[in-house]
């Protein structure tokens, strides 16, 4: 052995201990599931954002990735990685609007004699406030104005916050009736012909109304028919249950280990008010319960249930035990029970 040989293997054993490369892992570092849930609401809630954007906006954030990751991000969740460039639908025009958003629409009731009446509804957006109008049998574009004063005066300073008015094209609507809403800087935005679902918001509630008063109260004339219609907008602005919202809190019900209540009771609540409980009630057994035929467990168990059932299948349980006494003697005796003479 040379020294050469010596230092050949001294080499060879540093680079062993220092060798990494069965640890050393090819390609970039996944990305973090925190940043590709980060940019996919960025793009949901930006519609007109690109992947350039977004790729800034998670700079700014602290988030340094490359662009070709967002776009690859975005590409994986079957998102436009490109901004859209036409407007926006309907349905994300009123959602984005719905604050600055009054919407008007006609609707007829019938009364008892089959006179129709017609009244004028607006509906705020935002707050889903309804507002009804007189009632009239003869609706003109005088009247249909004179409806629109009478909303403006009692909207008062919350005009202000309103910025759009939504109507179909009916001719009852004037150019007056549109100038007393442009004069506290509304827009009015006519909806398309025969197109309802443009201002669905206002059908909508249209319909409710007409499913819950004239399909189960007659109309007897217009003083009939403009109490009714107050006294729903009131109910619907005041007294109309809230919308249901998520609970923050998850509430995890105790355990029955936990419970204060004993777990076993001798009579438990019926579910149903009219139909009585099925569960079988705890009793003790006795000594005269005879098991033998197995009558006394039968007789307990279908007593314990409705008087119904027991008044159906006690009978049948009965002559069943008594068939089946009556064989085991035949069985012991050879001649049928019902064959012997005497007591």
């Amino acid at each position: 052995m040379t020294p050469g040989t010596l230092l050949a293997w001294h080499r060879r054993l540093m680079a062993r201990k220092w060798d990494y490369s069965a640890r050393r892992r090819t390609g970039c570092p996944p990305t973090r599931a925190a940043v590709k849930t980060l940019v996919l609401r960025l793009a949901r809630e930006n519609l007109r954002w690109g992947h350039r954007r977004i790729h800034g906006e998670l700079a700014r954030l602290g988030h340094h990735i490359a662009h070709s990751t967002v776009w690859r991000t975005l590409h994986q969740a079957g998102i436009d990685t490109v901004p859209r460039r036409n407007g926006p639908t309907w349905r994300e025009f009123l959602t984005a609007q719905a604050q600055g958003i009054i919407a008007a629409d006609f609707l007829h009731l019938d009364t008892v004699l089959g006179r129709r009446l017609y009244a004028l509804a607006f509906l705020e957006h935002s707050t889903r406030r309804l507002h009804v109008t007189d009632v009239t049998s003869h609706p003109t574009r005088e009247w249909t104005t004179q409806q629109a004063r009478n909303l403006a005066a009692d909207l008062g300073h919350r005009t202000e916050s309103l910025r759009f008015l939504l109507r179909d094209r009916d001719d009852k609507y004037s150019h007056a009736f549109d100038a007393v809403f442009q004069s506290d800087d509304l827009r009015v935005i006519k909806s398309a012909p025969q197109a309802p679902r443009m201002n669905a918001h206002c059908e909508r509630v249209i319909g409710t109304l007409r499913r819950e008063l004239p399909d189960h109260i007659l109309i007897m004339g217009e003083a009939h028919a403009r109490q009714i219609l107050k006294t729903y907008a009131h109910h619907y602005n005041r007294h109309r249950p809230p919308p249901i919202s998520r609970p923050t809190t998850t509430q995890v019900p105790a355990a029955p280990w936990c419970s204060t209540q004993p777990r076993h009771t001798q009579t438990a609540p019926h579910p149903h008010p009219r139909r009585p409980h099925q569960r079988i009630q705890t009793s003790r057994l006795t000594s005269s319960d005879d098991f033998s035929s197995g009558t006394g467990a039968a007789v307990r168990v279908w007593t314990s249930r409705s008087s119904r059932a027991g008044s159906v299948f006690l009978p049948a349980m009965v002559f069943f035990n008594w068939a089946m006494v009556a064989r085991r003697r035949t069985s012991s005796s050879g001649v049928p029970a019902w064959s012997r003479t005497g007591a």
